[in-house]
């Protein structure tokens, strides 16, 4: 599982026209999935989510999380983050779970984000054609991996 965080101070989505999620304050969550991904990784990305500090505090410190400051969440599914281009122009998206498979974990980790809140999550619509707006805030954009994540 692969995300991209991006902190801003607002964000949407539009699928065909008509809005599907939108956000003030808070992050732009675009999420990518794997085969191999299960409930434990949904759960320690979710939480890593969740808490990780990238809000400032009453110095200016990134030093509160989307948690800490009330900050709203819009995730968006985005399987070109799995993508492989070692190798030629064209990348490969073998690394990407299928539909059958990323729908549900999208749907799993989208209910652990807002059960971790305790509010709702905004999303896009998965496997359509979106058009994603945002300004960035800062601009922060974090990477998370979750082979790269700690137990």
């Amino acid at each position: 599982m692969r995300l991209v965080l991006q902190r801003v101070r607002h964000a949407r989505v539009t699928v065909e026209g008509r809005v599907t999620g939108q956000i003030g304050p808070g992050l732009l969550v675009l999420a990518g999935f794997a085969p191999e991904d299960e409930a434990g990784i949904l759960e320690r990305m979710a939480r890593k989510l969740v808490q990780l500090r990238i809000f400032g505090d009453e110095e200016g410190r990134m030093n509160r999380s989307v948690q800490d400051v009330g900050g709203q969440v819009l995730v968006v599914s985005q399987f070109t983050l799995l993508a492989d281009a070692r190798k030629g122009n064209r990348p490969s998206y073998v690394g990407a779970a299928p539909p059958p498979v990323a729908v549900p974990l999208y749907e799993a980790f989208v209910q652990r984000v807002e059960e971790l809140l305790g509010r709702p999550v905004a999303t896009g619509e998965f496997g359509a054609d979106m058009q994603v707006e945002l300004l960035n805030d800062g601009p922060v954009t974090i990477v998370l991996d979750s082979s790269e994540i700690v137990k």
